[in-house]
């Protein structure tokens, strides 16, 4: 998953070089946490939240036969 995340947030952002993408594991979840730079965080997020909820679903559908949910954090 995080390969995946990575891929997508440094298509969207105008700096690739800042984006830094962890993976927490829970004992009952995945959470994916995404860092970019603060200039690119609208780009990241979009209108009212479009593209991450757009990242998020993607993730989602990625992650369907995986033991655990998997969440994405932008920070």
């Amino acid at each position: 998953m995080v390969e995946l995340v990575k891929y997508i947030a440094q298509s969207l952002v105008e700096k690739p070089e800042a984006v830094d993408v962890r993976e927490v594991e829970t004992e009952d979840s995945i959470v994916v946490e995404l860092r970019v730079d603060p200039e690119d965080m609208g780009k990241v997020i979009g209108k009212q939240g479009r593209i991450a909820k757009a990242i998020r679903t993607v993730v989602k559908a990625a992650s369907v036969k995986l033991p655990k949910p998997v969440f994405v954090e932008i920070i």
